[in-house]
Order: C-alpha cells, then structure tokens, then sequence
C-alpha cells in the first residue's frame, strides 16, 4: 500500500496512551490529528513537550513534528473533518467508591464525536472497558451520526508497558482487532499495515473478545505477581526462601520466570484498576464467581504493603514514631512518573501517619507526588534523603537505586538497616558490608 492510501488518523484523548499512539502512528507515516480537551496539554504537546515521562517519547514527538505530519486540537470539528479513523485512548478510571469502571470520558468522547460523523468512517476503542461496552456504543453512534450505519465501531485493545510504550506501539507482541465487518478489518490494517508488515500477529476476533483480552491478560499477570507473594507469605511462616523458590518455578517452562518476583506487589493505572472493574463486570453480567479470586489477587498485593511496613517497624524495635525512614521511590514502577495506586507512596504515607519522620527521592515521580501528597517531605537524591536516616526502604527498583554501593550509603545513614521492598538488591553482597538486609519471603 502506498503512503498516498493510508487512512487519515484521529486520536480522541492525549494522556499516556493516547500522546504515544499519536506520535507512533505519525512516525510511521500516517497523517494524525491528536485531540484533547485540556488546552494545557494540547498546548505542550504542539510546542513538542510529551506531558509525562516516558523514556524515547520526546525525542520521537521533536522527529515527528518536524514532518508536519501530527498535530494538536481542542477543536472536535477539526478532528471530525481530518479522520478517517478516530482512536478513542481516553481513561477509564475507577467509579469513586466503586470498583467498576467509570466511563464518563469515553461517552463524552462518542457523543462529541457522533455528530459530526457525515461520511463513511472507523470509529476504534483503545481504552479499557467493561465487556459489552464496544455493542452499547454501536447503537449510540448509529443513533447520533448523520451518516448513520456508514458509521462503524471495532475495538483495537492497547497492551503498553509504561517506560517501554514507544516499543511497544511500534513493535508490539501482537495486534487484537475486534471487527463487525470485513471493511472494518481491511481499514484497521490499513492503519496498522507498517506494524503488520514486520510480521506482528494478528488476532481478528469479535467485539466482545477484543475488549475482555486485555483485561483477562492484566487479571493473569497479577495473578502471577499475586501469587509469587503468596508464597513469600508461606516462606515467612515456615522460614523457607522465597527467592529460592521462584528461582525453581522459573526453570518449568510451563510457569516461566517472568513477573515472578516477589515483592511490594503491583500498582500503577491499569492493573489495580482493571482487575477490580473485571471482577465487577463479571457480577453484573451474572459470573461474578468465575472471578472471584481477584478478589483475593487483589488482597494479596493490597498485604504486601502493611508486610513490609511491618519488616521496617520490626527493624527499628518496634516502635515508628520519631524514626528517621529514607524512601527510595515514589513511582509504581521505574521508568515512570506514574503515582497512581503507587505502593511506594501508600508505604510512606502510612509510615508518615504512624509518626515516621519520612523522606522521599524519586527520579522521576517528585513533582507528581509533592502534588497529591504535601505532607510527605522530598529529597534531592538518595544520598539526601538517607542522611542520618534510622532506616533505609527501597519502595520502586531504579537502577541508579539498584547500582547504590552500600559502602557509599553507609557514609551517611545513622544505621546500616535496609528493608528491600522490590527484591532488587543482592542481599548477601549487602550483609557483607555490615548491613542488616530485610526482604519480604526471607528468612
């Protein structure tokens, strides 16, 4: 297919998801409009700053800009007349209070839309939704499009790692297209034929299918997290090492080594959420109990917390009040700048209440955490917040806290104690260097 034939792309929503796809699909060739409704972010994002930290992305949305091929709006007219195919990559966050899905911003983005839909065109979710979803929308746009059934939906589910997005965007595992026609297919291929053609799997499969893979992939990988730290549970109750014993799990490949690491467990924007929004869908529809071990999944990663609060209380005799703690972390994971449901803070908020005297350094998280959380003190760097510290916690694993040498460290801490949250340290290397060395699972 020649440049000249591939479909014009709108992207409706330009957070994490969507700004990445934007930029991806525009280095690709594609001629992309990204649309928002935030003038803040569209603004940032036209002068070439990507809103949020990814690595790769920057420097990728300079390279495209200088094309003319992507460009910004606040104006839903103007994405409307541009698209041949509109992705919707907006949030779908957590009901306040609930564990279903709130899917305020994808209605909002179909009813802008909808209306001004008057030729044939693709409409394509990307956001993660509630099952049933994708057929509530296709009688909603049919309704509200003056090109009525010219109009169609297909579900196109997104599977991003946050530090790895670029990647996977441009080089992903694999492509899900959820279709209800073969014009539908043929257009989501036109979209994607750069991608298809490096010899990426495709799965086409119905709308339904498409919007529960990647919850079901998000419900297994926690599981997995889940129940390594299960284990870690039973190994502190019987003095076994759970290290060990993920180690010889790994070597079966029918179980594999990845995501087997125990820890301070998962958090960030789509896990915690989505597997609480899938539990509650599978109620609402009647097979509530098909899933009812996320609810324990959920409860396991929601202990590992408190566990290894408990591993720093034992570790400075019980008692936190007054204690001078340094956290390295406030991210959910590294490579982020992403807070939400982020362990790390949950730990150093709790040990803040319990009468700590806390101190957090993150690479990248500061400037989102002294926003949701003021009441936590920050620091520079490691060596900063570690200074005279009784105790020292690592909360997210980035390298820079992974390459710490423990002689450097002990320089400045009051006491050489370290509670390892992420299992990222080499406990022994740590205890030879005359640290007492805690981790979750460990004798």
């Amino acid at each position: 297919m020649t440049e000249t034939a591939l479909p014009r792309i709108t992207v409706i929503g330009t957070g994490y998801l969507g700004a990445t796809h934007a930029i991806c699909m525009a280095s690709l060739g594609y001629e992309v409009v990204g649309l928002d409704t935030d003038p803040r972010k569209i603004e940032r994002l036209q002068s070439g700053e990507v809103p949020f930290f990814e690595p790769g992305l920057p420097e990728l949305l300079a390279k495209t800009m200088a094309t003319g091929r992507l460009r910004f709006t606040t104006s839903v007219e103007e994405a409307a007349a541009h698209g041949d195919v509109h992705f919707i990559c907006v949030g779908t966050p957590q009901k306040p209070g609930m564990d279903a899905a709130d899917l305020t911003y994808v209605d909002a983005s179909v009813t802008a839309l909808a209306p001004l839909l008057d030729r044939k065109v693709l409409v394509v979710g990307k956001s993660t939704v509630p099952v049933g979803t994708a057929a509530r929308l296709t009688g909603l746009i049919k309704e509200l499009a003056p090109a009525g059934d010219e109009v169609e939906l297909a579900w196109n589910p997104e599977f991003l790692r946050e530090g790895f997005a670029v990647e996977d965007t441009l080089r992903p595992d694999r492509l899900v297209f959820g279709v209800a026609s073969d014009w539908a297919r043929e257009q989501l291929e036109a979209s994607f034929r750069p991608i298809i053609d490096n010899d990426t799997p495709v799965v086409v499969t119905d709308l339904a299918t498409a919007e529960l893979v990647k919850v079901a992939a998000n419900s297994f990988l926690a599981t997995k997290i889940s129940y390594i730290n299960a284990m870690a549970e039973i190994c502190e109750a019987t003095g076994a090492d759970v290290r060990h014993l993920a180690k010889a799990l790994a070597f079966d490949d029918r179980i594999g080594g990845r995501f087997l690491q125990p820890g301070l467990g998962f958090g960030g924007g789509c896990l915690p959420k989505d597997i609480r929004a899938f539990a509650s869908r599978a109620e609402e529809i009647g097979v509530g109990q098909a899933v009812s071990f996320l609810r324990e999944v959920d409860a396991i990663n929601r202990r590992r917390r408190s566990r290894t609060i408990d591993l720093v209380r034992e570790m400075v005799g019980g008692q936190l009040n007054g204690k001078k703690v340094a956290c390295l972390g406030a991210a959910f994971k590294p490579n982020s700048d992403d807070i939400r449901d982020a362990p790390a803070l949950d730990v150093a908020r709790t040990m803040h209440g319990l009468g700590a005297n806390v101190r957090v350094y993150d690479p990248a998280a500061l400037d989102n955490a002294r926003r949701a959380y003021p009441e936590l003190r920050y620091g520079t760097s490691a060596m900063d917040v570690a200074a005279d510290a009784d105790v020292v916690v690592l909360l997210t694993e980035w390298t820079e806290f992974r390459e710490i040498e423990p002689s450097a460290l002990a320089s400045v801490v009051k006491h050489r104690r370290i509670v390892d949250g992420r299992h990222a340290l080499d406990a022994e290397f740590w205890r030879a260097e005359g640290w007492e060395y805690r981790a979750l699972g460990m004798p």
